[in-house]
């Protein structure tokens, strides 16, 4: 019954890595997605506002979707569409959802479901954190009402994939990621190196990609771009961000560890605009406000993935 099921908010930029995270978040029995409120990031928001849109076609769920911001609060960044590919999901020319997004804006929405799941809400956020900054500054009080929130993003050692210190979500709006860092008392952090340290094989995607399914073969199409720069550029392994986010959102007990620190995101300089600084040796004082995900049981992972795309 969704009564007894945990009441689970994404917050998204559709994008590849976004829809194998959806894909899991929308095949795990013991959540109930109550939205997807969507801002621009790995492409621009028409774009991934559609792509949310048809992965829920494909999944067949009724899962409403609100379109939110369309660039960061201060200053333009560009987007993923290289990796991704110019629509996000590898330019297949995939037919359109006949579903309209929601009228409410994500922010609005953000704010209403934490009211409407107070105290049981968790809340994941895969992109750029534009959406989540609004709302806190509409609600400070938005982190009373969420039982967990979990982030991917930030390189907690400075070893960046968009600039040599930040990874793209944090940089692609820095001063989001401020306010939203500085207003939870805990986040829990999946960052771009634990995302190199749990890669998983090429050849095991492919075969858990020629599942016949409809999930399998829709996932198959739109990875392919991804996949095939993935090869070319990093070897053997593939490295899905959102996807190890959510499963330390749908499965936190696969933590093996996790590292409780402060962390401050970094909104100016010529070389480390968008890096998170980590205060490991807790020299400043300040509060500890991430939790750092460290290790994830990778057989779990890997076989989260498998299930998602009806591979087993």
């Amino acid at each position: 019954m969704t009564a007894d099921r945990i009441p689970l908010l994404i917050d998204t930029d559709p994008g590849v890595d976004d829809a194998l995270a959806l894909l899991m978040a929308f095949d795990d029995p013991r959540h109930h997605v109550v939205g997807l409120t969507i801002a621009a990031g790995n492409v621009g928001l028409g774009h991934t506002v559609a792509n949310a849109l048809k992965l829920c076609e494909v999944c067949g769920v009724d899962v409403p979707v609100f379109a939110g911001a369309d660039a960061p609060l201060v200053f333009p960044a560009r987007d993923a569409a290289y990796v991704h590919g110019r629509d996000g999901f590898g330019d297949t020319g995939y037919a359109r959802s006949s579903r309209a997004a929601e009228s409410e804006h994500a922010a609005l929405a953000i704010l209403r479901l934490s009211h409407e799941h107070a105290g049981k809400l968790l809340l994941v956020a895969l992109g750029p954190l534009t959406n989540l900054a609004l709302a806190l500054k509409l609600d400070p009080t938005l982190p009373s009402r969420v039982a967990r929130c979990v982030v991917m993003g930030a390189a907690v050692t400075a070893h960046g994939n968009i600039t040599p210190a930040a990874e793209f979500n944090i940089a692609f709006d820095p001063e989001a990621a401020h306010i939203v860092f500085s207003a939870f008392p805990t986040v829990e952090l999946a960052d771009w190196e634990a995302v190199l340290a749990h890669g998983f094989r090429h050849d095991d995607a492919e075969r858990w990609l020629a599942a016949d399914s409809p999930r399998a073969r829709f996932y198959a199409g739109i990875s392919a771009h991804t996949r095939a720069w993935a090869r070319a550029g990093r070897g053997e392994r593939w490295h899905a961000a959102d996807a190890l986010a959510m499963a330390l959102a749908l499965q936190p007990e696969g933590a093996l560890e996790l590292l409780a620190r402060p962390l401050a995101v970094e909104t100016a300089g010529q070389h480390a605009r968008g890096a998170t600084i980590v205060d490991w040796n807790r020299q400043t004082g300040a509060a500890d406000n991430v939790a750092i995900l460290m290790r994830y049981d990778q057989a779990r992972f890997e076989a989260m993935i498998e299930r998602a795309l009806a591979a087993c």
